[in-house]
């Protein structure tokens, strides 16, 4: 499995809200219900503006753009910068799933798209170096995007039997479709995970990591991964996100192996042995550092969260 597929696993977007969204006049909304969750829009026609936190000054976005927030910032989406926002959660009914919502009459701006819920185990620290705002043109050679879109208001508009199944299914390939957009117009502003996989030599050396977990890798094997000498390569993946090859590798390793702990299936020694520790120790010692916790006490406090 590639990376993007398997961070996108390890956080579990579960469709939480799909819906369109009909806005007209002057109007602003403050979404304020971001924080764990991950926002996928599409305008489809008219436009508005963003404001939110880290962002220099608003973004207008327009027919044809997609945009995500997942970092759960303060964000307000409206008519035009600088107008009074309401609280989404005062205005916007939380059950909307699989409707179009007109907001002060509509006929201005129409957006379709959709709020995922995601896991709480991982999503901090998978997200928490992602930019504010990931923005994609769904124009030009964009079409399995387009088509996703285009298919999701289809479902939404015709209210048909299991029009709202299918539209979180297609939602789904719609957050996938922009962040697989996003990786391929790498922006040097940006840090963590993603912006490595945005530059193919350190993407190189993520996709050996995810693919060979176990393997006792070193910064010169994942440089000459990266096709590039060993100074560069681990000056370039700690600027790009934020820790060393290394630590990246143990902290993955570490959320493997917290999903399996979960799973109840495996001993902690066949866990550490697939992970490439050598004995139940060193993995143990390895675990209580990166998730603050020793394996045991994680898996009994995250059962008693499901």
């Amino acid at each position: 499995m590639d990376p993007l597929s398997e961070v996108l696993s390890l956080l579990k977007p579960r469709s939480y809200i799909t819906a369109g969204f009909d806005a007209g006049g002057t109007w602003a909304i403050a979404l304020d219900d971001l924080a764990g969750r991950i926002k996928c829009y599409a305008v489809i026609e008219g436009a508005c503006w963003l404001s939110m936190q880290d962002i220099e000054a608003p973004v207008e976005l327009v027919a044809g753009d997609c945009f995500v927030l997942p970092s759960g910032r303060h964000a307000v989406l409206g008519s035009a910068p600088g107008v009074a926002a309401k609280r989404a959660t005062e205005v916007l009914d939380a059950n909307r799933g699989g409707q179009t919502v007109t907001y002060n009459g509509g006929g201005d701006v129409f957006l379709v798209g959709s709020r995922f819920e995601v896991n709480g185990r991982h999503s901090e620290a998978l997200l928490r170096t992602l930019p504010p705002l990931i923005q994609v043109k769904t124009s030009d050679d964009r079409a399995r995007l387009r088509w996703s879109i285009e298919l999701m208001m289809e479902e939404l508009r015709a209210a048909l039997p299991g029009s709202s199944l299918i539209a979180q299914q297609l939602a789904h390939m719609m957050l996938t479709q922009a962040l697989r957009l996003y990786l391929s117009e790498p922006s040097p502003r940006h840090m963590g995970w993603l912006a490595a996989l945005s530059d193919p030599q350190l993407s190189a050396a993520l996709g050996a990591m995810h693919d060979s977990p176990s393997l006792q890798w070193t910064v010169n094997a994942l440089a000459e991964r990266s096709n590039l000498s060993r100074s560069t390569f681990s000056a370039r993946f700690r600027a790009t996100t934020g820790e060393t090859p290394i630590a990246y590798l143990t902290r993955w390793r570490m959320m493997l192996a917290g999903e399996r702990l979960l799973q109840g299936r495996d001993t902690l020694s066949r866990i550490a042995l697939s992970l490439g520790y050598e004995s139940e120790h060193a993995f143990n010692t390895a675990f209580k550092r990166v998730m603050g916790v020793s394996p045991g006490r994680y898996a009994q406090a995250e059962r008693g969260r499901l």
